[in-house]
């Protein structure tokens, strides 16, 4: 006969399950599930259903968070905190399953059916129960060794099976997916087999743990026994007059000395440490020091050096396994690679990569040691004070020790690893000395044959080493270091190269580490791309991997709760996957009056569009400047209007008007500091737009420099600045004429869908900008 339905409060609780006929304290702080506990307590039953959440972060949850199966119980006790929590005792009645929820604002009400467990046993039910208390036992010999202590002892005489089960599932420190499984097993025989299983796993962690403490005491206890074994053999050896550890040590580094291949000079260098050592009290600081300086100059390659495998046709196939596109860098890598094939002993050269964060240049100086199988280090010089920091202390000071180039080649074991220096363009400099200058004789190959660390105070020969530095910009590197590297920029990507590297390498290596291998989840070419335009602004790829490996694990949740897959995200989906979106796509702005210009400028985050915005000022004389602008590009602000009023008859402009009234230039996003020189034929476009009364072309964005004179000179960053022009649905890019070698670094689609106007002077500039000829740009059009 199937139970009655009853229809009662919901109590949600989040860490733990309420079993039948355990009582369990519960303190209740969420308003709805007060106002259950309210609504059970004006009852005579004072019943109510307490049912575990799926997931204890949400705090609203609905009724698809809850488990199917709950318990019904009674509350014996209830009592209001100070702060307007309830804290309840409760016991447990029975197995109660979920049929349908009850709609109530005020909280979760539920049509239940109690359920009990299916009390039938037969031998195999019989034979767990003994399993179970046999496991109970050892598992209190372990906790309490040396005392007897029975199951009974802990959990008083238990007749009743089904009570034991619920008692040791409360007991245990279970969590609520194994603590829900056994309150939904439906058989005695299905709780008591997961009853044994959870206390067999027990019993194993607690025997584990014990091995573990046995050996630590058993370490300690001989490592107290070598101790004073050794007292006694120092005491013996001081009595016969034999020789001392000391001396024995000294010895061990006489043996080293003459198995090692070292140079002349540091082995003349390294007896006469040795004598010096021998004289050496054993206590004295010194001997730790010289001691410490012997083992760091033997442990040196001084000639050990690895054996470079130059093939170029398998140095291109790791390059191109490792990186797409960056032929330029490919192909400068190889120059080299050939270079050292025909003439082994050539002089390795200093290669800078240049570029954005995130486009590849950590790794393909990790490329390049692979294709040589040379060692590979890699240092970080970012915000580096300390000289000594590169060139070591000098022994006399206390603490001493050799600095990072030195301690790179002991780690590596070879004269000639790969040894990236990261973020060199981030070097500081204080009183403490200036790192840059230590570069000087580090990276120069003329000088790095003598490296002579402050530590060390040997000569060790660099030449061999391939350096590599990597930095983000140009501008802060002295020139000095500068000159000694060969500079390898690398661009940003476009959208087409970030689909393409996401599906070659970001997708299938965060494929692998979420464990969604095979075809369980797959995303479709659009889906990645509103990723790219909406979920990330960059020039490289962090940000970008770092969205699809969220998107992975959002896809591994659900399928780790039940989803049938494969799952396949579409770009509606990514709002509730990855969140709002962080950014929006620039769009062509489709009202300009006068006085606004389209430009370009260059981040270290890669390219972006930027609108010049100019007004009149009645009444005031002067040029105000806003958007946080540096002294460069408020100068060419300045040189842009001082053009205008030269040539304000050529331009048609009203130069009366232009004296009784002032200009105020704005460049949004206020908050973000911009400078350079490259949006001066922006400012001047603006300016002239404002003055001329006539609009610029909303279809055109421009960048370049100008002159007094009237010249248009040219800038950096072409393809970071026209990838954003693209990106912003600019169809139309003026650029300086001498820029247009730049062209040819941007994909062959790009150079077809954008229209590059190249200019010399302004009066071109102004003619591709300004609608119409600068003859129309009459006084009376100015006035308006």
């Amino acid at each position: 006969m199937a139970e009655p339905r009853i229809t009662l409060p919901v109590l949600t609780i989040k860490t733990n399950v309420l079993f039948p006929e355990i009582v369990m304290p519960i303190a209740v702080g969420r308003p709805r599930s007060i106002a259950a506990v309210e609504s059970s307590l004006s009852t005579e039953e004072k019943e109510i259903l307490v049912v575990a959440q799926r997931d204890a972060s949400v705090e609203q949850p609905t009724p698809d968070d809850l488990f199917s199966v709950g318990t019904t119980a009674v509350i014996k006790k209830a009592a209001r905190t100070p702060e307007g929590q309830m804290r309840l005792v409760v016991q447990g009645m029975d197995r109660a399953e979920i049929l349908q929820f009850v709609p109530d604002d005020r909280f979760l009400r539920a049509e239940a059916r109690n359920a009990p467990i299916d009390t039938k046993g037969d031998v195999e039910t019989e034979a767990l129960h003994q399993e179970v208390l046999k496991h109970m036992e050892e598992l209190l010999r372990l906790v309490q060794p040396g005392e007897a202590t029975s199951p009974e002892t802990i959990l008083g005489s238990v007749s009743d099976i089904r009570r034991l089960v619920y008692m040791l599932g409360a007991m245990l420190t279970l969590d609520v997916e194994k603590e829900q499984a056994l309150l939904e097993a439906k058989t005695l025989k299905e709780a008591l087999t997961l009853v044994h299983g959870y206390l067999t796993h027990e019993v194993q962690v607690m025997k584990v743990r014990g091995e573990i403490a046995s050996q630590a005491h058993t370490e300690m206890s001989k490592q107290q026994r070598e101790y004073l074994l050794r007292q006694q053999l120092r005491a013996i050896q001081s009595e016969l007059g034999e020789s001392d550890d000391r001396m024995a040590e000294v010895a061990l580094l006489r043996e080293r000395v003459q198995g090692a291949d070292l140079p002349e000079h540091v082995r003349k260098e390294i007896e006469r440490e040795l004598t010096h050592l021998e004289r050496l009290p054993d206590g004295s600081a010194e001997h730790n020091v010289v001691r410490s300086y012997l083992e760091l100059v033997l442990d040196l390659p001084w000639r050990k050096s690895s054996d470079d495998i130059v093939d170029t046709k398998r140095a291109r196939r790791i390059l191109d396994e490792d990186h797409h596109d960056l032929e330029e860098i490919k192909e400068r890598i190889l120059e080299h690679l050939a270079v050292l094939e025909l003439n082994p002993k050539a002089k390795a050269p200093i290669l800078c990569f240049v570029g954005p964060p995130g486009v590849g240049k950590t790794s393909l100086g990790q490329s390049i040691a692979r294709a040589l199988q040379r060692r590979f280090e890699r240092m970080s010089l970012g915000d580096l004070h300390d000289e000594a920091e590169l060139r070591g202390h000098r022994r006399t000071y206390v603490g001493a020790m050799p600095g990072r180039i030195i301690q790179a080649i002991r780690r590596a074991g070879v004269n000639n690893p790969v040894i990236m220096l990261d973020e060199v363009d981030k070097l500081g400099r204080d009183f403490r000395g200036d790192p840059a200058a230590a570069l000087l004789e580090i990276l120069d190959p003329e000088q790095n044959r003598d490296f002579r660390d402050n530590y060390l105070d040997l000569a060790f020969d660099l030449s061999s080493v391939l350096f590599i530095t990597t930095a983000n910009t140009l501008d802060s590197i002295p020139r000095p270091l500068l000159d000694r590297m060969e500079v390898l920029r690398l661009a940003g990507y476009s959208d087409e190269d970030k689909l393409e590297i996401a599906r070659l390498y970001l997708i299938p290596r965060q494929l692998e580490e979420s464990g969604l291998g095979g075809d369980r989840c797959t995303i479709p070419d659009d889906t990645l791309r509103h990723v790219i335009r909406r979920y990330t602004r960059e020039a490289g790829l962090r940000q970008l991997e770092r969205m699809i490996a969220r998107l992975f694990r959002k896809v591994a949740l659900r399928l780790a709760e039940g989803e049938k897959g494969p799952i396949e995200p579409r770009p509606d989906d990514l709002h509730d996957l990855l969140g709002p979106e962080p950014f929006f796509a620039d769009e062509l702005r489709q009202d300009v009056p006068p006085g606004v210009a389209t430009g370009l400028a260059w981040t270290e985050s890669g390219g972006t569009v930027l609108s010049i915005e100019a007004i009149r000022l009645p009444d005031k004389k002067d040029l105000v400047l806003t958007g946080q602008l540096g002294d460069v590009m408020k100068e060419s602000a300045r040189a842009a209007e001082s053009y205008v009023w030269s040539h304000a008859e050529d331009l048609g402009i009203d130069r009366d008007r232009m004296r009784d009234s002032g200009v105020h230039i704005h460049v949004p996003a206020g908050a973000i500091p911009k400078d350079g020189p490259s949006a001066g034929v922006a400012l001047l476009s603006a300016l002239a737009s404002l003055h001329a009364g006539r609009p610029t072309r909303r279809d055109t964005a421009m960048t370049g420099e100008i002159t007094l004179t009237g010249l248009v000179l040219p800038v950096g960053g072409i393809k970071e600045k026209v990838l954003a022009a693209r990106r912003a649905g600019i169809k139309r890019v003026v650029l300086p004429k001498q820029n247009e070698k730049d062209l040819r670094d941007l994909p062959e689609y790009v150079r077809d869908e954008i229209e590059f106007v190249l200019v010399d002077r302004v009066d071109e500039l102004l003619a591709a900008t300004l609608p119409g000829p600068a003859e129309s740009l009459s006084p009376a059009g100015a006035a308006r």
